[in-house]
C-alpha cells in the first residue's frame, strides 16, 4: 500500500490543519481543505499565502515553488472524496466519530483515515466504523511545517499496512516517524509527564524555588525549565491533560495531578497568557544570585569511583589520588565527602558530606545538600552550587530518573521501541538527549537504586522501578 500520489483532504483550517495542508502541497500533493465555519479555508489559505511568500523573501523557497505549492491548495465547502484524509478538528471524541461516519459514506473502501489527535484513544474513535482497519494516529507537532517529529498511532484495529504507509508517507514530507500503541498520552505526552511532576513535586516539598529548578534543569540542557514551560504551555491545558492521563491510567498513581498547579488554575495564574504563574510576565523568571566562592584548601585530596564523572574529577583536580574501586563516585577533601547523588541524602552521611545532582553538561547551575563547604569543591568542575532541601534525587537526577523509568515502561508495554522514545523525545519537545541515551551514559543500576531510594522515601507508586529496566 502506498499514499506517494495521494490525493489528501484535510478536515480543519486552523493552525495545525493549515500547517498539514502546507507542508502536503510543498510535498507535491493535490490537497482539498475543508472547515465547518465560513470562509475559514480561505482564510486559511490566504494566511498559507503570505507564509510562503515569506518563506520566499528569506530565501528558504523559489518563488515558483511557492506559487506551485499554494496552487495545490484548493479550499471546498463540503467534504471531497480522495485517498487519504487527515483531520484536525476538536479534540472530542463524539464529534470525530460523526465526522468519520461521514467519511465513510464518501470514501471508496481504500482510502486511508488520519486523525491528528493529541491525547484521544485512537481504538475508541474507531469503534462503530465500518472499516476500522483504515483509521490511524497521524499527530503532528506544532508548528506542523518546523517540527519534524510525527507519532504514528495503531488503535487495535489498524492495519499494519496502513500504518506504515502513513509512516512512509511522513519520512516522503520530510518528517521522522515513530510507530506508537494508541496508549493514554502515545510516547510524547506520557514520558514527558515527570518532567513537569517532578518539578512540582519539588515545590510541594519546599525544596526549591521555580527559578532555582529551572536554571539546574537548562544547564542539564533542557531549553527551558519546567516551570517555565508550565508558564508558557498555561496551567490550565498543562493540568488538563496530567488529569486526562491519570485517569486513562486508571488513576495510577505515578500521574497523580499536583496540588501545587490546581492552586495556580483555581487562581487563575494560568502563565504567560494571564501575565502570571509561577512568574510575572512580561518579565519572566528572576535571574539567580551571581555565587562567587572558592573551595577551601585540602591537605589530602581523593578522587573516588570510575567512569566519565570520576575522569572529570581527576582533570580538574589533578592534584587529588585516585581511589578507583570506591562504591561511590566524587571527590574526598581532608575526611569530607562531595557525592555524586544515589538518592541518599547528606544527612544518611554524617557531618561534613555534600550531595550533589547528575552533571549532565560541562558547566551551569547544580544542585546540591549538605556540606556548603565541601560542595565548594564543585567549582573546579567549572558549576556552580546551588543549595536545595536534602531530598532524595535533588533534582536533575530525580526528573532523569523518572523520564528514563516511563520510557522503559512504554518499551515493556510495546508502546514503542527504544529508539522510537529516544527519537520522540528529542524531536516532539526537544530534550537535549533521549531517555535511553541517559540510560546509556548513566547505567541501570544507579538509575534502579536512585529510584528505589525515593520509593523508600516517599512509599506509594510513584517510584516504582518499571520491570524493563529492572
Amino acid at each position: 500500500m502506498t499514499l506517494h500520489n495521494a490525493r489528501i483532504l484535510v478536515v480543519g483550517a486552523g493552525l495545525m490543519g493549515a500547517g498539514i495542508a502546507q507542508v502536503a502541497a510543498q510535498a507535491g500533493h493535490e490537497v482539498f481543505l475543508f472547515d465547518t465555519r465560513a470562509s475559514a479555508a480561505e482564510a486559511a489559505k490566504a494566511k498559507l499565502a503570505q507564509t510562503l511568500d515569506g518563506l520566499t523573501a528569506k530565501g528558504k523557497l523559489t518563488a515558483d515553488v511557492a506559487a506551485a505549492a499554494l496552487a495545490r491548495i484548493t479550499p471546498v465547502d463540503a467534504l471531497v472524496a480522495v485517498d487519504l484524509v487527515i483531520e484536525a478538528i476538536v479534540e472530542n471524541l463524539d464529534i470525530k466519530r460523526a465526522l468519520f461516519a461521514e467519511l465513510e459514506a464518501l470514501l471508496p473502501r481504500e482510502a486511508v483515515i488520519a486523525t491528528n489527535t493529541s491525547s484521544i484513544s485512537v481504538t475508541a474513535l474507531a469503534r462503530g466504523m465500518q472499516a476500522p482497519e483504515r483509521l490511524v494516529g497521524m499527530h503532528f507537532f506544532n508548528p506542523v511545517p518546523l517540527m519534524k517529529l510525527v507519532e504514528v498511532v495503531s488503535g487495535l484495529g489498524t492495519a499494519p499496512e496502513v500504518a506504515q504507509a502513513v509512516f512512509d508517507l511522513a519520512g516522503r514530507w520530510g518528517k521522522t516517524a515513530v510507530h506508537t500503541r494508541s496508549t493514554p498520552g502515545f510516547i510524547v505526552n506520557r514520558i514527558a509527564r515527570p518532567y513537569y511532576a517532578e518539578a512540582l513535586m519539588l515545590l510541594q516539598d519546599r525544596a526549591a524555588t521555580p527559578e532555582l529548578i529551572d536554571a539546574c534543569l537548562r544547564s542539564a540542557g533542557f531549553r527551558m525549565g519546567p516551570c517555565e514551560l508550565m508558564d508558557l504551555i498555561g496551567h490550565d491545558t498543562n493540568f488538563a491533560v496530567t488529569n486526562s492521563v491519570f485517569a486513562a491510567n486508571f488513576f495510577d498513581r505515578r500521574f497523580t495531578p499536583s496540588l501545587v498547579q490546581q492552586e495556580l488554575v483555581d487562581a487563575g495564574f494560568l502563565g504567560r497568557k494571564s501575565g502570571r504563574g509561577f512568574y510575572r510576565y512580561p518579565e519572566g523568571a528572576p535571574a539567580l544570585p551571581v555565587v562567587s566562592i572558592a573551595p577551601p584548601r585540602a591537605a589530602r585530596l581523593v578522587v573516588h569511583g570510575r567512569g566519565q564523572l570520576a575522569e572529570r574529577f581527576a582533570a580538574n583536580v589533578p592534584e587529588a589520588t585516585r581511589e578507583l574501586d570506591s562504591d561511590w563516585t566524587g571527590l574526598e577533601a581532608d575526611g569530607h565527602q562531595l557525592r555524586l547523588t544515589d538518592g541518599r541524602r547528606a544527612r544518611d552521611f554524617g557531618a561534613g558530606t555534600a550531595v550533589f545532582d547528575l552533571p549532565l553538561a560541562p558547566s551551569g547551575d547544580i544542585a546540591f545538600a549538605g556540606d556548603a563547604a565541601t560542595a565548594a569543591w564543585l567549582t573546579r568542575l567549572g558549576l556552580t552550587p546551588r543549595a536545595v532541601a536534602d531530598l532524595p534525587g535533588l533534582v536533575v537526577a530525580r526528573t532523569i530518573a523518572m523520564l528514563i523509568n516511563e520510557a522503559a515502561d512504554a518499551v515493556q508495554q510495546g508502546v514503542c521501541t527504544e529508539a522510537g522514545a529516544d527519537a520522540a523525545m528529542k524531536l516532539g519537545v526537544n530534550y537535549p538527549a533521549g531517555p535511553f541515551e541517559w540510560l546509556t551514559y548513566w547505567g541501570a543500576a544507579p538509575v534502579a537504586a536512585l529510584l528505589n531510594r525515593l520509593d523508600q522515601h516517599y512509599r506509594g507508586e510513584r517510584y516504582r522501578v518499571s520491570p524493563y529496566l529492572q
